[in-house]
């Protein structure tokens, strides 16, 4: 095999791929219509559970697609688990949940996998990996450029035995769910400190006095179940034996885990893509107009052709750099996945974009789930690092580059 091939997957690999296909067609595609009812009734500013999820999630463990995400878990590399992650981005509401390989949750617990003790193991990664408890990662801030992680406000504060955290968080995911059991917080625990050894990160149980949930956000409009909350902590008590890793590892965890998870992002926009590029042919061949289909249309047939190429090349290059994750680990794949988290957004929302063209009117609206579908992928271009910093890493990787022949000179006569 060369440098460059992809490995094929192995034999249960491709069985559990076929079973997610089903487990899609007949359980979560089914379902999205109870679960949108529910949350239509709940509105904007209920953030119940429809009951429809718990079902789900029974009837994933009972064929085995669980925990899919964490390769001590299911024995999956990450190139095995891409396909089945893509598939879980058709109906990013419901299935990602129901296999339990949901963000933020999925990032919550590889750090713990990877970092926590035995004991916030035992409190806390089990009940996760369980589905029992939800959780919310708590890194974003309103009053800081959050684009570069060492400007962090928040302060956690040495008290003997003790953290007393103050600062505000936003964009906190999964805070607004009722079963959201804990944030993992990251903040400032020693100023003085080399620029990346000044932040910690903490475990903070949702109950704790000080924790103030005080908002949703919703996204283009859009309110999720799960929300996208600001916190406020004030004098927050946490013991010392909360932190994650170590005291100033923070930035180095942080690191650890956004790699898998935008990785895992990128995987399933592109389930997005293929649902979107999958409504805009039926609805060019099913719509009619000056005489015929509009997939008669040269724009239109255009708009399919351009769709399926820019989701061919963005799913490349998501493999490519799964494999580099699973040959040589998350650091050497850094570019990679951070190529991928600019290329697989800016396809994705591409495409729906022209799905939503071809679908008119009612691609603006609830009725298709193209709308929303375009607003998550769109704020996808600012989480996990906006566009720019990905940008700005893959650029100085290159300036240090040496080509493989000299690029010769201008010659000027």
């Amino acid at each position: 095999m060369s440098h460059n091939e992809l490995p094929p997957p192995s034999a249960r690999a491709r069985e559990l791929y076929d079973r997610m296909v089903v487990f899609m067609r007949e359980e979560v595609l089914p379902a999205e219509a109870e679960y949108h009812a529910a949350r239509r009734e709940a509105g904007p500013d209920g953030h119940e559970v429809p009951a429809v999820v718990e079902r789900l999630k029974e009837k994933a463990r009972e064929r085995e697609l669980w925990n899919l995400f964490l390769p001590a878990e299911s024995g999956l590399t990450q190139l095995e688990y891409a396909p089945i992650a893509e598939l879980s981005g058709w109906s990013l509401d419901l299935a990602p949940e129901a296999i339990n390989c949901a963000a933020p949750d999925t990032g919550n617990m590889e750090l713990l996998h990877l970092l926590g003790t035995e004991e916030q193991k035992k409190q806390w990664l089990e009940p996760l990996l369980q589905g029992e408890i939800r959780s919310a990662f708590a890194m974003t801030e309103p009053d800081v450029a959050s684009s570069d992680a060492t400007n962090i406000g928040t302060r956690i504060t040495r008290d003997g035995d003790e953290y007393v955290i103050n600062g505000r968080k936003w964009w906190t995911s999964g805070a607004m769910d009722p079963r959201c059991a804990l944030f993992i917080l990251m903040g400032k625990t020693d100023p003085s400190a080399p620029t990346h050894r000044q932040q910690s990160m903490v475990i903070v149980p949702r109950e704790t006095p000080g924790v103030t949930v005080v908002r949703d956000y919703p996204v283009l409009g859009h309110h999720d179940q799960h929300g996208h909350a600001q916190v406020r902590f004030d004098d927050v008590r946490v013991p010392v034996t909360n932190v994650v890793g170590e005291e100033g590892g923070g930035f180095a965890a942080a690191q650890a885990r956004l790699g898998p998870g935008r990785i895992h992002h990128c995987m399933r926009a592109l389930g997005a893509a293929e649902r979107a590029l999958a409504l805009l042919s039926a609805r060019a061949q099913e719509r009619t107009a000056f005489g015929g289909p509009l997939a008669d249309q040269g724009v239109v047939q255009q708009s399919i052709a351009e769709s399926r190429l820019e989701i061919e090349q963005a799913r490349l290059l998501c493999h490519r750099a799964c494999q580099v994750i699973d040959t040589e680990g998350n650091k050497a794949a850094k570019d990679l996945v951070a190529m991928a988290k600019v290329a697989v957004p800016r396809a994705a929302t591409r495409v729906i974009d022209r799905a939503i063209q071809v679908h008119g009117g009612a691609g603006m609206t609830d009725v298709t789930p193209l709308a929303a579908m375009y607003a998550w992928h769109r704020a996808m271009r600012l989480f996990d690092g906006p566009d720019e910093v990905h940008l700005r890493s893959i650029a100085r990787t290159e300036l240090k580059r040496e080509p493989l022949l000299p690029p010769g000179r201008v010659v000027v006569d």
